[in-house]
C-alpha cells in the first residue's frame, strides 16, 4: 500500500494505492497541501475494472485485452474521486479539451466519433493552439465561472497539460460530409453531457451531477459542429466558437 496527495481542479486529496506505479501515473499532479478527502483502491475495485474492459471488447468485437492491475488501478482511480469530487462541482468528463489564447474549448462526442482526429486538426491548422487535456478534463464550476482542468487521464495519445483555464465553449461532434456549425441551447445539450460524465449509481449522486452540467449549460456557450476529417474543419470551428 502506497499513500500521496494530489491536486486536481484546485482540489487536494489523498490517495490510497496498491501499486507504486499509481503514485508515478499521478507525478505531475502531486501536492503537500493537506487533503481534503481519501480515496482507495480496493482488489474489488481492480476486479470490476477488468470485468468492464473485457465487456467494452466483447461489445466492439474485438479480442479480449488483458490489462495489469497496475493499469487498471489508474483506470479504478478516476471512478473513485469522481464521487467526491461533485461536492467540489467538479465532474469528470469523456471529451477532449483545446486550449487558445487563454481559453479552453471541449469537444465531445460518442467514442469512436473522431474526437481525438478533431483535436490534431487544430494542432496542425491553428497556430498557438494545444491541448489541455486529451480524454478526462475535470469541469468546475466555481465563482469566477466553468473551468477546464487537466488530469493524468490523458487517451492513448497523452495529449495533456497541468492546467486550469476558462471555458469559453463545449461543441458536440458529429461526423458529416460538409463542416456546419450552430449554437444550440443548454435543452438540446444536457442529456449528450450527462452521458459523457462517470455517471453515478446512487440517487444523490445522480442529482448533483446533473445540478452541476446544468449550470455548466448555463455558463458556456454551447454549439453542434457538423466535421469530416479535413484541416477546414478546425477552421470553421474556430471560426464559429472563437470569440
Amino acid at each position: 500500500m502506497t499513500r500521496f496527495t494530489m491536486m486536481l481542479a484546485g482540489v487536494p486529496f489523498a490517495v490510497e494505492a496498491n501499486y507504486d506505479t499509481t503514485e508515478r501515473f499521478a507525478s505531475e499532479y502531486l501536492t503537500d497541501q493537506a487533503p481534503r478527502f481519501t480515496v482507495s483502491v480496493t482488489a474489488d475495485d481492480l476486479a470490476q475494472e477488468r470485468r468492464m474492459s473485457e465487456e467494452e471488447d466483447r461489445r466492439e468485437g474485438i479480442p479480449v485485452r488483458r490489462f495489469s492491475d497496475n493499469y487498471l488501478e489508474t483506470l479504478a482511480l478516476y471512478r473513485a474521486l469522481s464521487a467526491p469530487m461533485l461536492d467540489y462541482d467538479a465532474v469528470v468528463f469523456h471529451g477532449s479539451v483545446v486550449a487558445l489564447d487563454g481559453k479552453a474549448y471541449l469537444f465531445t462526442a460518442p467514442s469512436g466519433t473522431g474526437k481525438t482526429t478533431h483535436t490534431r486538426l487544430w494542432l496542425d491548422n491553428i497556430p498557438g493552439s494545444y491541448v489541455l487535456n486529451g480524454d478526462k478534463p475535470l469541469l468546475r464550476v466555481t465563482e469566477d465561472g466553468v473551468f477546464a482542468c487537466g488530469t493524468p487521464w490523458r487517451g492513448k495519445e497523452r495529449y495533456g497539460v497541468n492546467e486550469m483555464l476558462p471555458l469559453d465553449a463545449i461543441c458536440l461532434l458529429e461526423r458529416a460530409e460538409t463542416n456546419t456549425i450552430r449554437p444550440i441551447g443548454a435543452a438540446e445539450a444536457v442529456d449528450a453531457l450527462l452521458r459523457q460524465t462517470n455517471m453515478q449509481r446512487d440517487a444523490a449522486g445522480m442529482v448533483k451531477t446533473l445540478s452541476i452540467l446544468d449550470r455548466i449549460a448555463s455558463a458556456v456557450r454551447l454549439y453542434r459542429l457538423r466535421c469530416n476529417m479535413d484541416g477546414e474543419a478546425a477552421l470553421v470551428c474556430r471560426d464559429g466558437i472563437v470569440i
